[in-house]
């Protein structure tokens, strides 16, 4: 069992940077695979990012690629989304979120999840 709770989110100007934050309890969070979705009112939730449990692979969506980088620190039980560059369409309540199977992550299937931060972008 693992709970997640996300923080970090807020208000930020277009071109600006955030940090959001995952903490997350259980023994064994360092098994498992670790992401970041969005969603905005009205549409689906949107992945973001992913990273597998050692941290050596991490996965972005085309729109993040470049700007955004996931990290974890297992010692920690910790998860990072570094957003720089921010654009007023990041603005979205992003949620964490963990599996011990990376397939049910990518595929927003996650049998973990935080309650959302939200982060809005202005201009």
């Amino acid at each position: 069992q693992v709970q997640l709770v996300e923080s970090g989110g807020g208000l930020v100007q277009a071109g600006g940077s955030l940090r959001l934050s995952c903490a997350a309890s259980g023994r064994s969070f360092r098994n498992y695979a670790m992401g970041w979705f969005r969603q905005v009112p009205g549409k689906e939730r949107e992945f973001v990012a992913r990273i597998t449990w050692s941290g050596v692979n991490t996965y972005y969506a085309d729109s993040v690629k470049g700007r955004f980088t996931i990290s974890r620190d297992n010692a920690k039980n910790m998860a990072f989304l570094q957003m720089v560059s921010l654009k007023l369409e990041d603005t979205a309540v992003y949620y964490c979120a963990g599996d011990l199977n990376p397939q049910k992550l990518e595929r927003s299937l996650a049998d973990y999840w935080g309650q959302g931060t939200q982060v809005t972008v202005s201009s």
